[in-house]
């Protein structure tokens, strides 16, 4: 059974290769007290989270003109600003511990601080608590996802959907776990990489299709395409435009020409791809630029026989599963 975990032990929890999908079934009702005051927390939680980003952000804009205070400087201010968080957290959960979306949210909070390990024991606990809440399945599944096995992650990923498969996180982080590790996905829905790629793909069109204006979403979609040998022009394109007309700022939108550039070098449409690289302006781009523009000229000289073609651009990154509270 999948909600089963080997507990207290240092060995990593099995999973079965198909588990069963549970029914949702709510956790018993909170007092009204306990959940205004859960909120509070988390809107302290979100204050705090939001103050320290933009500290981040303020000090990244003023040591890029000379100022700024040095990282650990930074980082003593960022643990003094959420060390009331953390003891709220610890407060509520000592005085509430059957209360298991706290500590869902605590240990995202934890999570964020790079305190994986104190931050999965709050989720197992969670799971525990409320086996049917998909959150904590979706957030284990993340850990597993970056930290291993990815089997797990598979699994995990898999109950989440069964529990709630209208959210479209869900559906996106499996995609990503699927397109990341096709060869473990292979192994385990005993798929061929097509197979798995497609399967992928499929994954983040739900994703895309429940949260139709994603930037994110449709992003990865078409990068998704990239894994498909050989590369469908036509469609990855589809997917880079449909991404383009979501992108929500010029950052993004640069960034899209620039994919746009890669797919039409691959398909040696190399007027379009020195229009596209026109669009790009951004300093944040130059070296990617320039390297895409030696690619260019260098495409545009008669090759010598048998050279090889402009490959595929890299794969996703493995740093953006999303968690939950």
């Amino acid at each position: 059974m999948l909600g089963v975990f080997v507990a207290a032990t240092n060995q990593t929890p099995e999973f079965p290769t198909n588990p069963p999908a549970a029914p949702v079934v709510s956790a018993a009702p909170v007092a009204a007290p306990v959940e205004f005051e859960y909120q509070k927390l988390l809107a302290s939680d979100d204050a705090a989270q939001a103050e320290v980003d933009k500290w981040i952000r303020d000090n990244q804009a003023f040591l890029a003109s000379g100022g700024g205070v040095p990282d650990a400087e930074l980082n003593r201010r960022i643990e003094e600003r959420l060390k009331p968080v953390r003891q709220a957290y610890e407060n509520f959960i000592a005085a509430h511990p059957a209360h298991a979306r706290s500590r869902i949210a605590y240990g995202s909070f934890l999570n964020d601080l790079r305190e994986e390990e104190a931050a999965v024991a709050q989720w197992e606990k969670a799971r525990t608590l409320d086996p049917q809440n998909p959150a904590v399945w979706n957030n284990l599944a993340n850990y597993y996802g970056e930290s291993g096995p990815v089997t797990n992650a598979f699994a995990c990923y898999t109950r989440a959907i069964a529990l709630n498969p209208q959210q479209a996180i869900y559906h996106h982080n499996f995609g990503t776990a699927v397109y990341l590790f096709r060869k473990e996905a292979m192994e385990y829905f005993r798929l061929t990489e097509s197979e798995a790629i497609a399967k992928a793909l499929d994954l983040y069109r739900t994703a895309l299709r429940l949260d139709p204006d994603n930037f994110p979403f449709a992003s990865d979609l078409a990068q998704a395409c990239y894994g498909i040998k050989p590369l469908p022009v036509e469609s990855a394109l589809a997917a880079w435009t449909n991404a383009f007309m979501l992108a929500r700022d010029d950052i993004e939108r640069e960034g899209v020409q620039l994919h746009f550039v890669r797919v039409k070098l691959h398909a040696g449409r190399l007027a379009e791809a020195r229009t596209h690289l026109g669009a790009v302006t951004n300093a944040m781009y130059a070296g990617l630029k320039q390297q895409l523009a030696r690619q260019l000229a260098a495409l545009e000289k008669p090759a010598p026989a048998g050279a090889a073609q402009y490959g595929s651009p890299n794969e996703l990154p493995q740093d953006i599963y999303r968690l939950e509270r």
